[in-house]
């Protein structure tokens, strides 16, 4: 029997790159080797944005504190009302890393959309507020819980990584309402993430959609293979051997 947890498999990729297409088809494919559960684990900034404009008197400005932090990380601090705005998020983010955990702990393979990073800051699903720059002490200090948080999820290493590569132009395509610049910086930074050493598999995601459905299966399969799990049944999971 598996005496560890159920294989932790996380998708991730630029905005375009077709990462919850993927996940969507992938999960029914990682249910033949047992019960398995999909996660959404992203930062979802855009969602914050779109809650912190509704807010009455002060959410233009706010909005504009975040997406000029977003842009340049390193200057300065946002306020401490942007900050706890953020960091709303983020015990947003850890409560459903820990319903993942969760799942695994009660024997679910898990398949995540994206996954938290630690390497690059500013973006692609690390940390928003930026590490000893100019600002309060309370900003400041959130700044060091939010860099606590995101160590502790990153630590939880996925057992694999699907990576998803895509070209500037396709991604664009795919994102028409999606800003060229962020986009071509995401692009850049997804073949530098390592996820803590994880094993990745890279796939060309500017390739037709099922093509790409194709060697993410491959990828899965692969993997469970050489981990001792077989196909089974639904409906008849059990120990695997």
């Amino acid at each position: 029997m598996h005496a560890q947890l159920p294989p932790l498999i996380a998708v991730i990729g630029s905005d375009g790159s077709g990462k919850s297409t993927v996940c969507e088809h992938l999960i029914t494919h990682v249910k033949k080797y047992g019960p398995a559960v999909r996660v959404h684990l992203g930062k979802q900034a855009g969602n914050v944005e779109r809650v912190v404009v509704k807010l009455p008197f002060m959410g233009n400005s706010l909005d504009k504190a975040i997406k000029r932090n977003k842009v340049n990380i390193t200057k300065s601090l946002p306020g401490p009302v942007a900050a706890l705005v953020i960091m709303s998020f983020v015990l947003r983010r850890l409560l459903r890393f820990r319903r993942m955990l969760a799942f695994r702990r009660r024997g679910l393979m898990v398949l995540t959309d994206r996954f938290p990073q630690v390497q690059i800051p500013g973006g692609y699903d690390g940390t928003i507020l930026p590490a000893n720059a100019p600002g309060s002490r309370f900003v400041a200090w959130l700044a060091g819980r939010e860099r606590t948080a995101f160590r502790w999820m990153a630590n939880h290493k996925p057992d694999l990584v699907i990576k998803l590569n895509v070209d500037l132009d396709i991604a664009c395509a795919r994102k028409p309402d999606h800003r060229q610049e962020s986009l071509a910086k995401k692009i850049a930074i997804t073949p530098l993430l390592t996820y803590e050493g994880a094993q990745i598999v890279d796939i060309d995601a500017n390739k037709p959609i099922n093509e790409v459905f194709s060697y993410a299966e491959e990828a899965v399969s692969k993997f469970m293979t050489a981990h001792g799990y077989s196909q089974v049944e639904e409906g008849k999971y059990g120990a695997h051997p």
